[in-house]
């Protein structure tokens, strides 16, 4: 004996089936009913005109990826990317001190543009730890103890690097906290009852 099927049959092909054929696609499409934006009788906006200059720039600024670090993130993200800058320096310069200085800014901008907005203050924290952990593979010395003071030696020598990237990091963040909120975190906020 049959039992009467309780669940209402699926709509649309099914996972590993075989897709549906370009007849019943079209028939599907056409019966489609018209959305609330764009009654039957209205006219769909016309394309936006191809925009160039300082708006196209921001456009393109808006596709690039955008993650959101929380702090102990943004000092892994930091310090994984100084010490393969480290290295690359190691590699490509010979171990130039003032190349590491140079690379070590746009991390600190990064860092601090990357975190996310509770953990803003964490970015000028670990900005210089990043830099000490990128001066490892720069650091030359025997055995752990030489290693060590080539380190200390290194950081006070680059302490101009390592204050003005700090400093940046800073200021982006304080730039970033006093900013206001985006407008889609503040439509979602429900006022206090």
């Amino acid at each position: 004996m049959e039992q009467p099927r309780t669940r209402p049959q699926q709509h649309g092909p099914r996972r590993g089936g075989p897709p549906t054929p370009p007849q019943a696609a079209r028939q599907g499409a056409q019966g489609r009913r018209p959305s609330a934006r764009h009654p039957a009788g209205a006219r769909r906006p016309a394309a936006a005109a191809p925009v160039s200059g300082p708006a196209a720039a921001i456009r393109r600024l808006r596709r690039l990826p955008n993650p959101r670090f929380t702090g102990l993130g943004a000092g892994l993200f930091c310090g994984t990317l100084m010490f393969l800058l480290g290295c690359l320096d190691q590699l490509l310069f010979g171990g130039s001190q003032t190349g590491y200085g140079v690379l070590f800014l746009p991390v600190c901008v990064l860092t601090a543009v990357w975190v996310r907005r509770g953990d803003l203050l964490t970015s000028p924290v670990v900005v210089p730890i990043g830099f000490a952990v990128g001066l490892l593979p720069l650091a030359e010395g025997d055995g752990f103890l030489g290693t060590l003071v080539s380190l200390v030696t290194a950081l006070a020598a680059q302490a101009l690097w390592l204050y003005g990237g700090t400093l940046i990091a800073g200021v982006t963040a304080l730039l970033r906290r006093a900013a206001p909120a985006p407008a889609r975190a503040r439509a979602g906020r429900r006022p206090p009852r």
